[in-house]
Order: structure tokens, then sequence, then C-alpha cells
């Protein structure tokens, strides 16, 4: 550990766990941050991926989803055509309680100390004005507001992604790229999920949500007063007559509790690492259950973002996130080639371009 001459805490180390390049952990005690900064992959590009802002229980657990995300990212880019590898930001704390200017600036300060090699953004606890602050100590620094020069809502492609996923796979179960006429469950109707429930509608779907935040519910149902709500995640998986369930909220949606009470043919959602342990995607197939790789469909976020860095371009990021649809289905029909889960498959597609990458540049 090292200390630099404005008091910043500063541990920088190299990891073999779970093959990551490099990982920072940051500490300014002046503003109370606490942030890890995790590096997967740079083969295809500098890294790139969000900045989430939870209270986590520990030091310790930060670092462990710091580490998931990075991996993930590294993934979502090689399979979103992105000239960029995955890297993930954490920091460590209650948004609503400990979030300021002053921290936000440290953090950029962090971000900046890496030259380029990560690209920050948004994420689960952050926002575009967020963004805003870590961009005056950071230009490496993405997902703006258009004011700022930048793309603003990630959130809005995201979506848009995880629709054209979901279309992908109603077109391999049921042979139509539609959702009209079947259910489908949104759990999460924050910044990701309320912007699918206007998708699925728009499409002809009923629509199911719940969410921990009473007012995302409120204000879902406002705008959609046909919306049904459950109390609960556990009360969402086993609705009758559930088609497709969108894991919308945090990760780890999937796991031995919850894949055995599964009623959807379908889990298609915009979480970041569903799958709560190596296995779950083996679980899925067995019951006959359709996994659109999380990595894949939620790709809509970064593609805009990574459009921001080169003038962005609405139309343009939003054609190059349509092509979640054919990527998916690419994925499906590997999967079936191969004879293994969609999970499986995708992973094999990204490390082959991530793998390709290195090759070349030896």
């Amino acid at each position: 550990m090292t200390e630099a001459s404005d008091g910043v805490l500063h541990t920088l180390f190299h990891t073999d766990q779970g093959g990551h390049e490099h990982v920072v952990l940051c500490q300014d005690r002046a503003t109370g941050l606490r942030a890890v900064i995790a590096l997967h992959s740079t083969a295809l590009g500098p890294a790139l991926g969000g900045t989430r802002f939870h209270a986590y229980a520990t030091e310790a657990e930060a670092v462990a989803d710091a580490l998931n995300l990075a991996r993930g990212m590294s993934y979502k880019n090689a399979l979103a055509g992105l000239d960029h590898g995955g890297g993930k930001a954490v920091i460590i704390g209650d948004p609503d309680r400990i979030k300021t200017e002053a921290l936000l600036l440290a953090y950029g300060r962090f971000v900046a100390s890496l030259g380029g090699r990560y690209v920050t953004a948004c994420d689960v606890g952050t926002y575009v004005a967020d963004m805003d602050v870590v961009a005056r100590e950071c230009r490496w620094t993405t997902g703006r507001s258009p004011e700022n020069g930048g793309a603003g809502d990630s959130s809005v492609l995201t979506a848009y992604g995880v629709f054209q996923g979901m279309r992908a796979s109603a077109r391999h179960l049921w042979g139509e790229p539609t959702l009209r006429g079947r259910t489908v469950g949104v759990a999460g109707v924050g910044k990701v999920g309320h912007h699918l429930v206007n998708h699925l509608l728009d499409d002809g779907a009923e629509v199911v949500v719940t969410d921990v935040r009473e007012e995302s519910v409120r204000r879902v149902t406002r705008l959609h007063p046909q919306v049904r709500v459950v109390a609960d995640t556990e009360a969402l998986i086993r609705v009758d007559g559930l088609d497709v369930y969108a894991p919308c909220a945090l990760g780890g949606a999937l796991d031995d509790d919850t894949v055995p009470a599964l009623t959807a043919r379908v889990v298609c959602g915009a979480a970041n690492n569903q799958l709560a342990h190596p296995g779950v995607e083996k679980d899925l197939a067995d019951r006959g259950v359709l996994y659109a790789p999380d990595y894949v469909v939620n790709a809509g976020g970064v593609i805009q973002v990574a459009d921001e860095l080169h003038g962005f371009d609405f139309a343009r990021a939003r054609a190059k996130a349509s092509k979640i649809y054919d990527t998916t289905l690419d994925i499906f029909a590997r999967a079936k080639s191969d004879g293994v889960p969609p999970a499986v498959a995708a992973d094999r597609i990204a490390e082959q371009r991530m793998a390709d990458a290195r090759s070349a540049a030896r």
C-alpha cells in the first residue's frame, strides 16, 4: 500500500483470480470513498464498464462483486462487437447516505490514474448526473448528459436490447419474434425495467411486475394500470401462465431455489450475473427453460455509452443494439449444434474473440 501526497490510499495488485489483469482498491479519507476497480481484460481495447454504488456488507463482498461484474463486461463487450475489454467499479456504501460531489470527484481521480485503461459509466446506484461530476476529474468517463456532450440515460438502449433478446427467444421457442399474447414477469422496474415494460406492452404482452421499491411500482402502474403487481420475486416466478421471466434487479436471481420453482419457459432479463453459481445453466436446460445469457441481451447500454466515445448518434447506437436479436439467435443455434446450454455457447464465442485478439497482438 502506498500513500499519495494528497492523503489518498491507493492499493494496486495483480491477480490470477478469474484471469483478471488488474484490481485497484481505492480509499479517500477526506470524502469517505472506498471503491474497487477491476479490469478483467483489455485484449479487445480499453476496459469499459459501469460504476456500481452499493452498501456491501464487507470489502471482500465488494471485491468479489467487482471481479464477477468485470468478467461479465469482457464477455458482454466481446459479443456486442465492441473494441473494448471488460472492467467494473464498485463504490462501497449507501448512495442515498454517503454520495457527495466531493466523493465522486475523488473517485474520478482514481479512474483517471489508470490512464485510459478503464472507461467508466453508470450502473446501479449511479446516474448521468454522477458521471457529469466524475468527468470533471476524468476524461475517460461516458454515460454523461447531452448537455455535457454525452448520450444520456443508457437504460433506454439496455431495455431495448433485452427486448430484442426476448423477441429472439420467442422466435426460437415459439416460431414468431413477438411477445404478443404472452405473459411476461419483470422483477425490478427501476432504471431499465420500466422501459422494458413499455416495449412489452407495445408488443401486446401481458405484464406482471414486482420491485422492492414501492415508488418504482407506482410509476409503472400510474402509466399502465393494466399491469399486474405481485408482492415479491418468489410470487412472480410462480405466476400461473407465466411465459417469460425477466430478472432486472441485482444478480444471482437464478439459484437452486428459484430454478425448480420457475413456471416460465424463457428467462431473459437485464440483471447482470443472473446465474448464482456454475451449473445453474444446466439446471435450466434440464428443465426445458430457455435462458438468454444476461450479458448478451443487456448489452444495449454499453453499446450506447461506447458510441458516445465517438460522438453519440442515437440512430447508429440503436441499430447496433438491434443486432442483439441476431446474436441471441446465433447463440441458440451454436448451443444446439454443440449440445450445450446457451450460456456455455455464448462464453465460447466471446472467449474465441478475445483469444483471437490476443493472438493478433503477439
